[in-house]
Order: structure tokens, then sequence, then C-alpha cells
């Protein structure tokens, strides 16, 4: 599904110059849940950033769905990425101004999705979150586990083939973190591909397969044990 070929990010900061991936090779087929593990500034959201087509390597080939993107103009990206990712992200990035409802129909809006069928599709998706009762509220009024499942709702509604979740239980207790991650391993079977990058060993082991990173290369990828 999505394949990365000798990679390399830097990072410019004035006269310093950062290599967050230093010639990546990486691959992620259609269904699987890889977890990104890894210490604090060794690429692990970098190279989510890359896999989201959200940030261009400085070299190295991208592929998806066996296309070489690597030299696709942003919009034609964009127009990739808004058909078949979708983003969870820590602070959850919710707009305040919003309904829960609103905050979740706003992709679809983005997507271009006509009016009249955004409603069934924002309905049946906080349904499914459980947070259907919650639609007419602002993300201030929900609790922190919730404002993730809206956050999730919204990655999703635009059913993605592609979810990518950047520390998504980073802002959460255990107990919702918990919940989150029940979600996502619902997710991926029902066969959208999860990648998630965490700090979290335990929530790492959840998933079907594991990436440690170090100083912005591939230490480790291993499947988990069943």
């Amino acid at each position: 599904m999505l394949k990365l070929v000798n990679v390399s990010k830097v990072h410019q900061t004035g006269d310093i110059q950062t290599t967050a991936l230093d010639r990546i090779d990486f691959q992620v087929r259609s269904g699987e849940y890889v977890a990104i593990t890894g210490p604090s500034g060794c690429g692990k959201s970098t190279l989510l950033s890359v896999l989201g087509l959200l940030e261009q390597p400085n070299a190295g080939q991208r592929w998806f769905d066996n296309q070489d993107i690597s030299n696709w103009s942003e919009m034609k990206l964009n127009e990739l990425r808004r058909g078949r990712i979708g983003f969870i992200f820590q602070s959850f990035n919710l707009i305040e101004e919003l309904s829960v409802f609103e905050n979740v129909e706003l992709a679809l809006e983005y997507s271009d999705v006509p009016a009249k069928e955004r409603r069934p599709q924002v309905e049946a998706m906080l349904d499914k979150l459980g947070i259907a009762h919650r639609a007419g509220h602002r993300p201030s009024q929900l609790s922190g586990g919730q404002q993730q499942r809206v956050a999730i709702a919204r990655a999703l509604v635009g059913k993605p083939a592609m979810l990518l979740a950047d520390e998504p239980t980073g802002n959460l207790d255990s107990a919702h973190g918990d919940e989150v991650m029940n979600i996502l391993r619902t997710i991926n079977n029902e066969g959208t591909t999860v990648i998630m990058v965490t700090h979290s060993r335990e929530h790492a082991a959840q998933a079907k397969r594991v990436v440690h990173l170090l100083d912005g290369r591939i230490q480790q990828d291993a499947m988990v044990a069943a």
C-alpha cells in the first residue's frame, strides 16, 4: 500500500541541520496495524508526516498503491491524502467554536461531500464511537477521552483506507487511553490500515507489528506474537 525507499529528511534551523530520517526503507501493506516506537527526537513523528504526505522528504522515493508519487505536486498529493488518509493527533485539534457534530462534519466539507449526504454519515460515525449524545456540545464541555473520540470520528468519517495516529493516548489517563486503543484495534479489524506513533510499550504491543527507530534509522522491525 505504502512504501519508502532510501528516504531521508533533514530539518534546517538557521545554520543547523538535523537529520530526522536517514535512508529509511519502509513498507506498510493494506490492513496492517503498525506501531512506531523510539526515544524522543528519533524521527517518529517525522516518519509519520512523510508517510501521511504532510512532509516532503529531501531524498528517496515514496510509493502509494504501486504508484511512484515522489515527484507529485503538492496539489496532487493533497487530493490523494484527502481521499485516502485520516489523521489523529495527541492534541485533538478540535475547533472550540464548533459543536461536536460540526467538527466531524468539517472533514466531509473539505472532501466536497454534498450537504445532504453529510448528516447521516456524521450521525452514524458519532453513534459508532458512542458520542452521539454529545453531538451538540462544544469540545470544552467534553472529557479528554470524549474529545479524542471526536477526533477519531473526524478522521474516520470520510472512510479513509489508512489511519495515522501520533501519540493518540498521550494526553489521556490510562482508562481513556485503553478505550482509544480498543477503538484503534476495532478499526483495524474492520480493514483500515493503522500506523501509530507511541512511547508506550504496552500500547505498541497491541499492534501487529512494531518498528523501533533510533537516530532516524530503523533499528528493529518485528511482528508481534499473537
